[in-house]
């Protein structure tokens, strides 16, 4: 068997040779790898020889490698950080067992000397220090044995799973680019490798029942004993992906367009259905693209779970809203176009994914406008009763493009298309910058022709096919297209992410003509269409370009009776409330109201007031249902307003609550948002006994210029005001304080990370009768050995004080919550379960001790960490001090089942000032709970990763 290896490999490098001579002059770099996978420990030894052409105008004395698959190997790589940013830890627990890495066991030049080698801070780049500095156009070999460990796919798609399937890409060492400087990206889970074309020339040898599928061409196959071993090659390739299972699952698809590989099905769609969508998909692309350099594209279900059809990709299975047809075709059109650019256009992919996500999305957004004209955002879900009146089911698929790259334009959290890829928050990333970005496109074909952008993509797909491209290059060949000035696409719409806010301000009517005065409500200076309509009929259009400030244009007078900005919602515009002007009049102008049933999508033509019913709970009120009136539409506002009378069954009296807020952003700033607000509610904090609170505030926000940082700074001045109505009969008067006003600031900063999280706020209260000021501080930290330890302190100093009541002194383990700002179910509880709700805040206490108020000063720290998974031990301890007496010790420990941090906790006293508590009587009625029952903040869990 050896001898028979040997004799093959001498054969298949002597045709490595003469591939090599043949390819030379075309290949910027050549390799031969033989690769072994050893499925019983999963891992991968590789022999690779690596022929590095200096094409560059420097001496390299260096070369840098991407080894991909080392960002596996710790909790410090940048794909461990990324992660940890993204609130998913999975890697960051991971044992050593679990992990994947590299090992480099020998490198050598061509003349048999070794090579130093080490990775970089990063992990997961490669440097060899060359023995003599490459010379402009020379060439090196280097020969380099190692060996990468897989990691199983429970990180992200690339290892293996525990059916015995492999998915390796960018699994072996590939060249960093160097244009004048070294382009050193990690691995971030983005897919935007960029590494130099390569020609490649590789024998794969794994076990025999395991199928091979590969993006390149499957030269040769041969099978010794348990093993086979598979001949692949590619010419001006960036690298070699591999898929290994169990089952044979690829078939190719021959169509008269382009030679598809792939797994792609649907169980609901027949299989000869299925081919006719592959034909229609590729034809299409044929048509609008061109043609694929390669002999065949390798389109799998593992790319598409990667950059899913978002929304779809988020209902169960069982529910479809679209045919099977479509629903096929556009998984099947996404996942080929990027597949296609991914192979074949070479740019850098993280400074310049934009041009890959414009042109994918473009022409995602024309195969919808050809084959599916009218398919509705909602599919069939748009024509159920109940469903239909919403303005969400009039959206045209299409329209999601403007709603989804407007939502986190709507939140401030919109960033320029140019921005770094791995710069991105979640959300962007994955979705807002790419569809805005095919969007632009669209915008542009409205503004110089559907053909010529039409024209000008199959130009830059034929003239820089298998070569390196820039945005230069795009834009060289979309400005050759049109003497139309498109600099504004360029300088506006991609480089910033300037606002594109449009108004008509008013028309003046003449006999003949009309004089329509547009304001430009941002500092971007793009066109904008305006549209005459009658009877909610086009009958013409005209482009309005260099709007800076205000512009009056004259155009003719013919029998529209209504003008509209952006009608066709081409252009992502910020607001499209005041984008009309009625010539019927003045009262004819006015917005009708429309009020509607739950939240739904903006319509620019009505005043939209919503309304849905809500429930509460609390022991007095009992459950609290209301109808909540609102202007909160799918996408933020500036001005938003909730009103909810509320009906509380317990008490048989009205309840509710009700907000108006004010916010201003501020664009690529640090202070970014000022908020003023005015909220009121009044409940029931006893039996019988009613609190109403008005509150006026003012707050302000920062954060960093990394929007994916998880700081953020805020200032918030609010005054309280409190009135409270009694049950005489069931309070003494000397419990009775008058009805009072607050006025407290607030700072607080929060970093909050999940491996290290660090928050704190100084509070100052003012009233009539005390003045008081605390510090908060609480943090986190998951160590290397995934325990966890969180410590918090906390410190209150009353200023001045002149009553002797204990409403307004710091406690221990429940506070008063005079500011009413805690979601207690049982504020006043002294007994029963509801008196066992705990809310940590100011001493943080969970042991019931006797005295638990301060009126001078308290100090307190809280600690706790984890025993097992979920499982903590607990301890606090402070000091409190009373006017009159000295300061008090106080401590106490006990068990936390920390299952949801924050939101759903139990915590069972062990020892305390009170003694043993366990062998206490009554013990049930010791244990404390944390539970959060609103919906707000429940949610907040599940968004936070991705914005």
């Amino acid at each position: 068997m050896i001898a028979f290896r040997i004799k093959e490999f001498v054969t298949y490098a002597g045709i490595g040779i003469i591939f090599f001579f043949c390819v030379q002059l075309h290949a910027q770099h050549t390799t031969i790898i033989n690769a072994t996978l050893d499925t019983s420990c999963h891992e991968i030894t590789i022999q690779q020889e690596f022929k590095y052409n200096n094409t560059s105008k420097d001496t390299l004395e260096v070369l840098y490698f991407n080894d991909w698959a080392n960002a596996y190997s710790s909790k410090k790589t940048a794909l461990a950080k990324r992660f940890a940013e993204e609130y998913k830890k999975s890697l960051h627990l991971a044992k050593s067992s679990e992990r994947g890495f590299s090992t480099i066991l020998n490198a050598k030049d061509s003349k048999g000397n070794s090579l130093a080698n080490k990775h970089t801070k990063s992990k997961d780049i490669l440097l060899f220090m060359l023995n003599k500095p490459l010379a402009p156009d020379s060439t090196i070999t280097l020969n380099i044995k190692y060996k990468v460990q897989l990691p199983p796919n429970k990180y992200t798609t690339f290892g293996f799973n525990d059916k015995g399937d492999y998915y390796l890409k960018d699994w072996y060492l590939t060249p960093a680019t160097y244009n004048g400087k070294w382009n050193l990206y990690s691995n971030k889970n983005l897919e935007d490798l960029q590494t130099d074309i390569i020609t490649t020339k590789l024998y794969f040898t794994t076990s025999k029942d395991l199928f091979l599928t590969t993006n390149l061409n499957k030269t040769n196959e041969y099978t010794v004993n348990s093993n086979r071993t598979t001949v692949i090659d590619g010419s001006n390739r960036t690298s070699a992906e591999i898929i290994l299972s169990k089952e044979k699952r690829f078939i190719t698809h021959v169509t008269p367009d382009l030679t598809v590989e792939t797994d792609f099905t649907s169980q609901k769609y027949e299989e000869i259905y299925q081919g006719i969508s592959i034909n229609k998909v590729t034809k299409f692309i044929k048509e609008n693209l061109g043609d694929f350099p390669h002999e065949k594209l390798l389109v799998s279900e593992l790319d598409y779970k990667k950059n899913p059809l978002y929304g779809i990709n988020q209902l169960p299975s069982f529910i479809v809203p679209y045919s099977e047809e479509f629903n096929y075709e556009l998984k099947f059109l996404k996942t080929t176009l990027y597949n296609i650019l991914y192979e074949s256009i070479h740019l850098n992919p993280r400074k310049e994914k934009w041009i890959t996500d414009a042109i994918v999305n473009y022409l995602m957004i024309a195969y919808v406008d050809e084959f599916y004209n009218g398919q509705k955002l909602l599919g069939k879900f748009s024509k159920i009763w109940g469903v239909r009146s919403f303005e969400i089911s009039k959206y045209d698929f299409n329209d999601q493009y403007a709603l989804l790259s407007m939502l986190t334009a709507r939140k401030n959290l919109d960033q320029p298309l140019i921005a770094s890829n791995d710069s991105l928050i979640k959300f962007n990333q994955q979705i807002a910058n790419g569809y805005k970005s095919g969007l632009g496109l669209a915008y542009l074909s409205e503004y110089i022709g559907y053909d010529k952008v039409k024209n000008s993509i199959k130009d830059f797909y034929k003239n820089y096919n298998q070569k390196n491209v820039t945005t230069k290059d795009f834009e060289h060949i979309l400005k050759k297209s049109t003497d139309t000035d498109i600099d504004w696409f360029f300088d506006e719409f991609i480089a910033t992410n300037d606002k594109i806010d449009f108004k008509i301000k008013k028309i003046i009517k003449s006999e003949d003509s009309l004089q329509v005065v547009v304001k430009n409500k941002t500092s971007a200076n793009l066109p904008v269409s305006l549209f005459g309509l009658k009877k909610d009929s086009v009958i013409s259009k005209y482009w309005i370009t260099d709007i800076t400030g205000e512009k009056t244009i004259t155009i003719p007078r013919n029998d529209e009776d209504k003008f509209v900005l952006n009608y066709d919602k081409k252009i992502p515009e910020y607001n499209q409330r005041d984008n009309w002007k009625s010539l019927k009049g003045f009262l004819a102008s006015n917005k009708k109201l429309r009020l509607q049933f739950f939240k739904d999508a903006e319509n620019p033509y009505y005043n939209q007031i919503f309304y849905n019913p809500e429930i509460r709970f609390n022991a007095y009120d009992g459950l609290t249902p209301s109808i909540k009136l609102h202007n909160s539409t799918l996408l933020d506002k500036p001005f938003t307003f909730s009103i909810a009378p509320a009906y509380a069954t317990k008490e048989n009296s009205l309840v509710g609550s009700g907000n108006f807020s004010i916010r201003d952003f501020k664009k690529n700033k640090n202070l970014f948002l000022s908020t003023y607000s005015l909220s009121y509610s009044t409940f029931h904090f006893q039996e019988n006994s009613r609190y109403t609170k008005i509150t006026p505030s003012f707050g302000l926000s920062w954060r960093p210029k990394n929007l994916r940082s998880n700081r953020s700074q805020s200032f918030l001045m609010r005054y309280v005001n409190v009135f409270r109505d009694f049950d005489e009969n069931l309070v003494l008067d000397t419990e009775i304080e008058p009805d009072y006003s607050v006025l407290n600031a607030r700072f607080r900063d929060t970093n909050n990370g999940l491996i290290n999280y660090l928050s704190w706020f100084i509070d100052a209260q003012y009233a009539g009768n005390f003045s008081k000021l605390s510090f908060d501080l609480e943090y986190r930290k998951l160590f290397q050995n995934n325990r966890q330890l969180n410590v918090r302190f906390f410190a209150g100093k009353f200023i001045s004080k002149s009553t002797d009541s204990n409403y307004f002194s710091f406690a221990l383990d429940r506070p008063t919550d005079y500011l009413f700002d805690y979601a207690y179910l049982g504020r006043s509880a002294s007994s029963g379960i509801y008196s066992q709700q705990i809310i940590i805040a100011e001493g943080g206490f969970k042991s019931k001790l006797e005295n638990p108020f301060a009126n001078d000063w308290l100090a307190t720290t809280n600690v706790s960490t984890n025993i097992y998974r979920w499982i903590e031990a607990y301890g606090d301890a402070g000091y409190l001090k009373n006017s009159g007496s000295s300061a008090r010790f106080v401590y106490d420990a006990g068990i936390r089942l920390n299952l949801v941090t924050d939101y759903f906790e139990l915590f069972f006293p062990m020892y305390s000032n009170n003694g043993w508590e366990v062998s206490q009587p009554n013990y049930g009625e010791k244990i404390r709970f944390i539970v959060t029952l609103s919906p707000k903040s429940l949610t907040g869990l599940f968004t936070r990763k991705w914005f």
